[in-house]
């Protein structure tokens, strides 16, 4: 072969090798993070959580507990990039990442923390982007999550009573409470308007029975009244009258009996769940 010749084979042979590195770096982005000293990857993250780059903040977290899984630097990443996900909005992520520190370091001093972090995601779980953008009532979407959320707020009220998130996981637990009794009653005021007589009361009992002192008792019991009216009891219609004039004398089905409930529109006769207030929300406007 001709020396000519073999130098141009080289030469392409070099080239494309060269041309195969380059369309690689074209693909595949190179990760900062990968590589780096532990030192390093905790300062970048801590320095992004500062600034709220919540996102970035995760990546580096990430990279961090892969890279290094044992140690203190990574039972720290794993608390940081917990609150990292519950900032950005990844409430999933948070929940899972909370829930596998647990099962890490079920002992650790700051677990009360993330019981109430994780009470935090469950409470705007799955809810968030419908309530921004649709303008729709927690109390009338799926609230499975808010229970957890309840749930995880309860136990650092029990479990940690001294802890500083003790006083207001408990406030939220009200707020909670109060949320699940509006789901109860705002079923109960669509069976009303239905004319299931029977099952009104049965919905509003459940709501004063399960949660008693909630915000929405004494709608509950409006609702009993005007529910026996129906059926023609009246004896125990009379007596959710004197029990609701003796404890908001000012109730909209004291004062107007005819009046109350006033709902909204057509379309809840419909859809119980529909986005539009409750005529509960009416008599608070």
């Amino acid at each position: 072969m001709p020396k000519r010749l073999l130098l141009l084979l080289v030469l392409a042979a070099v080239l494309g090798s060269a041309g195969c590195s380059s369309l690689k770096k074209m693909w595949h982005s190179e990760d900062k993070n990968e590589g780096q000293p532990v030192e390093v990857l905790y300062d970048r993250g801590h320095e992004f959580m500062e600034k709220e780059r919540w996102s970035s903040a995760i990546e580096v977290w990430t990279r961090l507990i892969a890279q290094y899984p044992y140690g203190p630097y990574t039972e720290q990443a794993q608390m940081e990039m917990a609150y990292a996900e519950f900032k950005a909005g990844k409430h999933d992520d948070a929940v899972s990442t909370i829930d596998r520190f647990i099962r890490t370091y079920p002992t650790q001093r700051n677990i009360p923390y993330f019981y109430y972090l994780r009470g935090l995601s469950n409470a705007t779980r799955n809810t968030v982007f419908l309530a921004k953008v649709f303008s729709l009532q927690m109390s009338n979407r799926d609230l499975s999550t808010p229970m957890q959320a309840y749930n995880d707020f309860s136990i650092v009220v029990e479990r940690y009573p001294n802890s500083k998130y003790a006083a207001d996981a408990g406030k939220r637990m009200i707020a909670l409470r109060n949320l699940f009794a509006k789901h109860e009653l705002d079923t109960a005021l669509y069976y009303l308007r239905r004319g299931a007589d029977v099952a009104a009361v049965t919905r509003a009992k459940y709501l004063l029975e399960t949660y008693p002192q909630s915000e929405w008792q004494n709608d509950a019991v409006a609702v009993l009244g005007v529910a026996y009216t129906h059926l023609g009891k009246q004896t125990l219609a009379d007596d959710a009258r004197r029990v609701l004039q003796a404890n908001d004398p000012t109730h909209p089905w004291i004062t107007d009996p005819t009046g109350w409930p006033d709902y909204y529109s057509n379309l809840r006769k419909l859809n119980p769940f529909a986005g539009e207030k409750s005529p509960a929300d009416r008599d608070r406007d």
